[in-house]
C-alpha cells in the first residue's frame, strides 16, 4: 500500500467524525449478556420475560415466562448455556374460553398466562399456568403438553383453580402441583396429569418476618417444588416487587415445613429485590437460579444466579451470601456465538417471527405476510381506540435504552384508518397515517388525544420510530418523509404499568374509526430494532 494513501487513511481513522461513528455503532447494539471472554453479565435479558420457570433436558435448557393477554402465550427460550437463549415457541396458540379475548363484548387485559411452570417428564414436556379473574368470572388452571418444544401442544383447562402453580413429578410416579399465595398447598393429579386425583391439601399457612425490623409478616407466592437428596423443597417468592426469595423444606412431601430467605438483594436497583424463579442442575453437578426482578416500565428482567449449598440448604448468590451477581463466571461455554432473541423483523418469510405476540387473539383473516411479499400487511378492523383494536403486533421494549423503525406504505388506507407505530401499554402512545374521507393527516396520540398534528399530509411511504429508556420510563416519537432526517413529532409518554405488570411494548396497528365496513389496510415493510450494549 503506497504511502500516501496510509496518510490518507490515518486521517480519517483519527477524525472526529470517524470517532463518533465507531462510538455510535458501538453503542446501538442489542444486549447481550455473554461478555465473550469466559463471563456473563445480569440481567441476562434486559427485557420482559417475568415469572421464569427452568428445566434442563439432556444438553438443553428451556425457560419459560408470563405473557398474560399476548398471543400466543407462554413464551419459552431455549439455551445450551444458561447465557445465550432463543426463542423456541409458546405453549399456547390462542385463547379459546372466552370471546374477549377476541375484543369482543370487551377485553381480557391481564387474563391469559400467569406464573407458568414447566417439566419434562417421560418424553413429554407439560407446561401449566393459571387464569385469574376478578368478580364473578372463573379463574382456571391450564395445563399443555408437547412432544416437541416448538409443538403442536395440547392444552387442557381444569375446573379447578390452582393459583401460581409448581408442576412436580415425585421419583415415586406421582405428580403434584404446589399453589397458592400466603397459604399453599398440593394437589394430586391423575398420572396423565390432566385432571386433579385428590383435595387441595395445605402445606404452609404461616408468615413471618423479613427480619428483626421489618415490622411485619409477608405471603409467600410463585412456588415452584424439588426433591433434591431425600427432601422436598418447594422455593417461593415474598414481598412483592421489594421481593426476596424464600425456600421451604420437609423430610416428608406434606411437611411440615421449616423455611429459610436464600435471597435478598436490590442488585443496585433501589426498592425491587430478587424474587421468583426457578431452580436447575447442571450436569457437572452444579446448581443455579433464573430470578426476576422488577424494572419497572421495561418490565421484570431475569438473572442468572449461581446457588451454593449450604446447610442442606440453595443459597443463591456468590458463595451463598444471597446476593446477586453482577457479573460471573459461565459454567457452560456452549455456542461460540452470542445469540439473543429475535428483533428485528425484514417481513421476508411467510410466518411470523417468534418475537412478535398479538394484543389479544389476532383475526388471522386481516393480517398477511404474503399479500404482497416482503411486508406485514394489517387490515383495519373496526375500534373505538387502540385499547379495542385487534391485531396490534407488538414485541418488547428493551433496557438500558432501545429504538425501533418501520417503514409505512400508506396507500392502501381507507376512509376512518388509522395506522401507526408506537409503544403499547396503559398509558400509550403512538404516530399514525389517519384517513379522513380523501384526506390524509399525520398524527401522534397519547393515550387518546391527539397531541400534534400535520392535515393534508401527502407521502404515502413514512418512516416511523420510538424510543424507550429506563432512565425516566420515557418514549418518544420521530416521523420521517425520506428514511434518512427524522423530526420529534408529539411529546413524550410516561412510560406506566397501568395494565399491571405487563412491561410497555413496540407496537405496529392498524384500525378503522369508520363504521361503513370499506376498511383498508397498512404495508409495513420491516421492523428494526437497536438498543444499548452497555
Amino acid at each position: 500500500m503506497n504511502r500516501k494513501l496510509l496518510v490518507v487513511m490515518a486521517s480519517i481513522i483519527m477524525s472526529p467524525l470517524f470517532a463518533k461513528i465507531v462510538a455510535q455503532q458501538k453503542s446501538l447494539q442489542k444486549w447481550t449478556a455473554d461478555n465473550g471472554n469466559g463471563t456473563y453479565r445480569n440481567p441476562i435479558l434486559w427485557g420482559d420475560w417475568p415469572d421464569p420457570d427452568i428445566i434442563r433436558v439432556d444438553d438443553d435448557f428451556y425457560f419459560i415466562s408470563t405473557s398474560m393477554h399476548y398471543v400466543p402465550g407462554c413464551p419459552i427460550l431455549h439455551s445450551k448455556d444458561l447465557v445465550n437463549w432463543d426463542i423456541a415457541g409458546y405453549a399456547v396458540d390462542h385463547y379459546t374460553e372466552d370471546e374477549r379475548y377476541n375484543m369482543q363484548g370487551g377485553n381480557m387485559y391481564l387474563r391469559g398466562s400467569w406464573a407458568a411452570t414447566i417439566r419434562h417428564h417421560n418424553g413429554l414436556f407439560y407446561v401449566g399456568f393459571c387464569t385469574p379473574n376478578w368478580g364473578k368470572e372463573k379463574s382456571n388452571f391450564s395445563i399443555c403438553t408437547a412432544k416437541n418444544i416448538k409443538g403442536p401442544w395440547t392444552r387442557t383447562i381444569f375446573p379447578e383453580y390452582l393459583y401460581d402453580p409448581g408442576l412436580f413429578f415425585d421419583d415415586d410416579g406421582k405428580v403434584y402441583v404446589v399453589h397458592g399465595q400466603g397459604t399453599l398447598y398440593l394437589t394430586e393429579l391423575n398420572a396423565d396429569a390432566l385432571s386433579t386425583k385428590s383435595k387441595p391439601v395445605k402445606v404452609w399457612d404461616k408468615r413471618f418476618n423479613l427480619d428483626a425490623t421489618s415490622g411485619g409478616g409477608y405471603g409467600i407466592e410463585g412456588s415452584h417444588m424439588y426433591k433434591i437428596n431425600g427432601k422436598y423443597y418447594i422455593t417461593c417468592a415474598g414481598g412483592g416487587t421489594e421481593g426476596w426469595q424464600v425456600c421451604l423444606r420437609s423430610d416428608s412431601l406434606h411437611g411440615p415445613y421449616e423455611h429459610k430467605i436464600i435471597a435478598k438483594d436490590d442488585c443496585g436497583y433501589p426498592g425491587n429485590g430478587l424474587h421468583q424463579g426457578g431452580l436447575v442442575q447442571l450436569k457437572d453437578g452444579s446448581w443455579w437460579f433464573i430470578i426476576m426482578q422488577d424494572r419497572g416500565a421495561i418490565g421484570r428482567v431475569p438473572h442468572l444466579e449461581p446457588v451454593e449449598w449450604k446447610d442442606g440448604w440453595p443459597m443463591i448468590g456468590k458463595n451463598g451470601n444471597g446476593k446477586g451477581v453482577t457479573t460471573y463466571q459461565k459454567t457452560i461455554e456452549g455456542n461460540k456465538n452470542k445469540i439473543i432473541p429475535a428483533t428485528t423483523d425484514e417481513f421476508h418469510k411467510s410466518q411470523l417471527g417468534l418475537q412478535w405476540q398479538w394484543n389479544h387473539n389476532p383475526d388471522n383473516a386481516l393480517w398477511s405476510l404474503t399479500e404482497r411479499k416482503g411486508y406485514m400487511r394489517l387490515h383495519a378492523s373496526l375500534a373505538t381506540d387502540l385499547t379495542n383494536a385487534r391485531n396490534t403486533l407488538t414485541q418488547r421494549v428493551q433496557g438500558p435504552y432501545s429504538e425501533a423503525t418501520v417503514e409505512l406504505d400508506v396507500t392502501g388506507l381507507k376512509d376512518g384508518d388509522v395506522a401507526g407505530f408506537g409503544i403499547f401499554q396503559s398509558p400509550y402512545a403512538y404516530i399514525a397515517v389517519r384517513k379522513l374521507g380523501a384526506e390524509n393527516s399525520l398524527i401522534m396520540v397519547n393515550n387518546g388525544t391527539v397531541i400534534d398534528s400535520i392535515t393534508h399530509f401527502s407521502p404515502k411511504k413514512i418512516w416511523l420510530k420510538a424510543t424507550a429508556t429506563d432512565k425516566g420510563f420515557e418514549g418518544k416519537f420521530f416521523y420521517s418523509i425520506d428514511g434518512k432526517k427524522f423530526s420529534p413529532f408529539g411529546n413524550t409518554l410516561k412510560m406506566a404499568l397501568g395494565y399491571d405488570w405487563t412491561a410497555n411494548r413496540f407496537a405496529l396497528l392498524n384500525f378503522s374509526t369508520t363504521q361503513n365496513g370499506l376498511h383498508g389496510y397498512a404495508d409495513f415493510n420491516w421492523f428494526r430494532f437497536q438498543g444499548i450494549n452497555e
